[in-house]
């Protein structure tokens, strides 16, 4: 049998027609998936993927290989998932967008393990939600339009939108037009923010690129409490503030990004993670 390790590496960049995209995958280096490929094609005495300038292609011999070494892998991932869910555990893996984890979970979590007092959460800060059928998360919780393959998926609440600062900043808008002469903060991850409440709202010429730009959505809602500017605000993200009086919402619009907050489980979730999952929906 070829290394259990090159088998994965060809078939997580065969899946994503990437090196690069494989490694973020597997967690090393696109040098490290290179070398396990050429190692495997090797073992084989045969090319499985076409190196071309636009991208990777697959060599017929890897192509037909690709589906069964797919679902080999579900498989196996499915397996390891029976043998965690058949030992009763505390600790719990989550994964969650980096701005769910320190805006809407962190809060909670004291009061989860109030109520779960054997509870010993495990939070990772992801950009993207992972493969719930061969990443080892008990659950997971990210803005999605629809559950990804392979997972169940339990809404909390539609994504709703809009500005919003703090009461000192307030004075400097009698109106939503007054936008366009104040600084706009916004998070690069979600460009289209500004654009879908401006066309909610009806409003043209208001400049979108021209205030502070942030990578970190948590950053920006501190740059709101702070004074610095206008914040497009994610109701569930912003929620303690808004009950506070911190930050406000000058405006009555709001836009719908037709995302949806929602925790994502595997298809059969451990008892512990169908009971935490029914405690944040509830407390949500």
């Amino acid at each position: 049998m070829p290394p259990l390790n090159a088998l994965k590496a060809f078939e997580a960049a065969a899946r994503h027609a990437s090196f690069a995209r494989a490694a973020d995958e597997l967690g090393v280096t696109p040098a490290a998936v290179s070398h396990q490929i050429k190692a495997l094609e090797a073992w084989l005495g045969a090319p499985l993927f076409v190196r071309r300038a636009q991208g990777l292609g697959l060599t017929d011999t890897g192509r037909a290989t690709l589906p069964a070494l797919s679902a080999a892998f579900d498989a196996l991932g499915r397996a390891v998932q029976d043998l965690r869910r058949a030992s009763p555990r505390a600790h719990m893996a989550i994964a969650a967008l980096p701005a769910i984890a320190q805006l809407w979970l962190a809060p909670k979590l004291p009061a989860a393990q109030a109520a779960f007092p054997r509870l010993r959460p495990s939070v990772h800060a992801l950009e993207t939600p992972p493969d719930l059928r061969r990443e080892l998360f008990d659950l997971a919780i990210f803005y999605v339009r629809e559950a990804p393959a392979g997972c169940r998926m339990v809404r909390v609440c539609d994504d709703v939108i809009f500005p919003a600062c703090a009461p000192q900043f307030a004075g400097r808008l009698e109106s939503p037009a007054d936008l366009a002469s104040v600084p706009l903060l916004r998070d690069t991850a979600w460009a289209g923010d500004w654009p879908c409440w401006l066309a909610a709202a009806s409003l043209d010429g208001v400049p979108t690129d021209d205030g502070p730009a942030f990578s970190l959505y948590s950053m920006a809602v501190q740059a709101a409490l702070d004074g610095t500017g206008v914040l497009m605000a994610h109701a569930a993200l912003i929620a303690p503030h808004l009950a506070s009086g911190t930050l406000i919402a000058p405006f009555p619009t709001v836009a719908r990004s037709g995302l949806h907050l929602a925790i994502l489980a595997p298809e059969r979730p451990s008892p512990e993670a169908a009971h935490l999952i029914e405690w944040l929906v509830e407390h949500g």
